[in-house]
C-alpha cells in the first residue's frame, strides 16, 4: 500500500461523510450500534458504543476488543443533510421540472451514453426516477380522462377515432365540471404517489441526480462553504493525540471526501509524522459528477489525490450494488489518471461471497438496502469488515498492505470531459 508502517492503533478518529441523505445523523449511530453488535457476534470480538453529541456536532464513541487489542475510536458525522433538504423541491411541478433539466444535461452532454459503457446498474438507477415519475404522470392522466368521461365529457376526435365512435356535441357545463373533477383527480393521484415515496424513492433519487447535475458538475457555493468547514474538522483531528484519522465517504460522500482531502493536503494540513491518514470510499458514484462538463474541480482533486503519499485510499464497491459504479477506478475512468498514480486501491466487497446464500436472496432485490451494506454486518466476512477497519488495531494501510486490486476493475478512461481546474 503506502509503504509506510504505522504502530498498532489504540486511538482512532473516524470522520464519516454521508451521501445525499436528508435524514438526521443519528440514523448512522443506530446503524453502527445494531450492525456492529451483529458483526461482533458473528466474528467473535467485542464492540460497544456510547452516544456523544455536542452543539453543532454529532458522533459517538466506540470501545472495541479485537485481535488481542483494545481500541478506542471517536466517530464524527460531517452533516450536510440541511443542504440536501434545501435542494429538494417542495412541489410536484418543481420535481418534474428538475427531471426535465437533469435528463437534458446528462443526455445532451453525452454523459449518459458514456456512463452506460461501464456499469448498467447505476445508469438504470438514474433512469428509474425518470421512468417512475413519467409513469405516475401517465396513471394520473388516465384517471383524469376516466373521471371526465364518467361525468359525460365529450370524446376528443382522437378518442372517437380510436374507439370507432362519433364525436359528441360539446356541453359547456358538463365540460367545465368534468375538467374540474379530472384535474382534482390528477393532482390527488400525484400526491398519493408522492406520499409513498418512502418506498418508491422516485422523488428522492430525482432530487439526488438533480443536485449532482445542477451546475453541470461544479459544486454549488453553499456546498463549497461546507467542504471548507469539513476540511477544518479533519485538520483538527490530525492535530489530536490519535494513531489514525480515518475518513469514510459513502455514496455521494465519497467524492466530497476526495475534494476535502485534496484541499487538506494541498494546504499542508496533513504533515508527516502525524497520525496515519486513511480514506475509505464506499459505494462511490463519482462518475455521475466527474463525467459532467463543469466538474473541473472534482477531476483536479481526483488527479491530485491519486498521487499523494500523505494518505492511503481504499475504494470498496460490489457488483451486487446496483446503485454504485462497482469496481470502476474513479480516477482512471474520469480520464485524469496521471503517470505514477498510487490510488485508489480498488477492491470488491463481493456480496455474493461475503453474504450467505440465504442472506443474499433476502437482500438481492432490495437495491437501496444493498447500497448501505458496506456499513453493515456480513455473515461470511472476508477481508472487508467495516467494524474492524473503523475500530480494529490496524491502520487502513496495514490492513490492506500487499492486497492486489480487483482483477475485474475498470481502469480505462471513459469520460468525454477531462479538463481540470488550474
Amino acid at each position: 500500500m503506502s509503504g509506510t508502517q504505522h504502530p498498532r492503533v489504540r486511538r482512532r478518529r473516524v470522520i464519516y461523510i454521508p451521501g445525499y441523505d436528508p435524514m438526521p445523523a443519528r440514523r448512522y449511530r443506530e446503524l453502527y450500534r445494531k450492525e456492529g453488535a451483529e458483526q461482533a457476534r458473528i466474528s467473535g470480538y467485542e464492540i460497544g458504543i456510547r452516544a456523544r453529541q455536542a452543539e453543532g456536532d454529532f458522533g459517538w464513541q466506540v470501545a472495541a476488543h479485537m485481535d488481542g487489542a483494545k481500541v478506542m475510536a471517536e466517530v464524527d458525522v460531517l452533516v450536510w443533510s440541511d443542504i440536501v433538504r434545501d435542494s429538494m423541491s417542495d412541489t410536484i411541478p418543481g420535481t418534474y421540472l428538475q427531471m426535465l433539466r437533469t435528463a437534458w444535461i446528462y443526455i445532451a452532454s453525452g454523459t449518459l451514453r458514456r456512463l452506460m459503457r461501464m456499469r448498467k446498474g447505476p445508469v438504470i438507477a438514474a433512469l428509474y426516477p425518470v421512468g417512475m415519475l413519467i409513469g405516475q404522470a401517465l396513471v394520473a392522466f388516465l384517471i383524469l380522462r376516466l373521471v371526465m368521461r364518467t361525468v359525460g365529457w365529450a370524446l376528443t376526435p382522437v378518442e372517437a377515432w380510436i374507439w370507432g365512435r362519433e364525436e359528441t356535441p360539446l356541453d359547456w357545463p358538463v365540460w367545465a365540471l368534468g375538467l374540474a373533477l379530472g384535474i382534482a383527480a390528477f393532482v390527488s393521484v400525484l400526491r398519493w404517489f408522492r406520499a409513498r415515496d418512502g418506498r418508491l424513492f422516485a422523488y428522492y433519487l430525482m432530487h439526488d441526480y438533480a443536485h449532482a447535475a445542477g451546475l453541470r458538475g461544479a459544486y454549488p457555493p453553499e456546498l463549497e462553504a461546507r467542504l471548507d468547514q469539513m476540511r477544518a474538522r479533519v485538520a483538527a483531528a490530525l492535530r489530536e493525540d490519535v494513531d489514525e484519522v480515518l475518513v469514510v465517504g459513502h455514496s455521494s460522500g465519497a467524492h466530497l471526501g476526495v475534494s476535502i482531502l485534496a484541499d487538506l493536503i494541498r494546504a499542508g494540513e496533513a504533515p508527516r509524522g502525524g497520525p496515519a491518514l486513511g480514506f475509505l470510499s464506499l459505494g462511490q458514484v463519482v462518475p455521475m459528477v466527474s463525467f459532467l462538463p463543469r466538474a473541473d474541480r472534482l477531476r483536479s482533486d481526483l488527479r491530485f489525490l491519486s498521487l499523494s503519499d500523505r494518505l492511503t485510499w481504499v475504494d470498496v464497491t460490489a457488483p451486487g450494488d446496483g446503485c454504485a459504479f462497482a469496481l470502476c477506478d474513479p480516477v482512471a475512468v474520469s480520464g485524469v489518471a496521471p503517470e505514477g498514480k498510487r490510488w485508489p486501491l480498488v477492491i470488491s466487497a463481493a456480496f455474493t461471497q461475503t453474504l450467505s446464500p440465504e442472506r443474499w436472496r433476502a437482500l438481492r432485490w432490495r437495491f437501496f438496502r444493498l447500497h448501505f451494506q458496506y456499513l453493515c454486518a456480513f455473515d461470511r466476512p472476508g477481508d472487508y469488515d467495516y467494524f474492524r477497519i473503523t475500530a480494529g488495531p490496524l491502520t487502513l494501510a496495514e490492513r490492506f498492505e500487499g492486497r492486489a486490486p480487483s482483477r475485474s476493475r475498470i481502469d480505462v478512461a471513459v469520460s468525454k470531459y477531462t479538463s481540470v481546474a488550474a
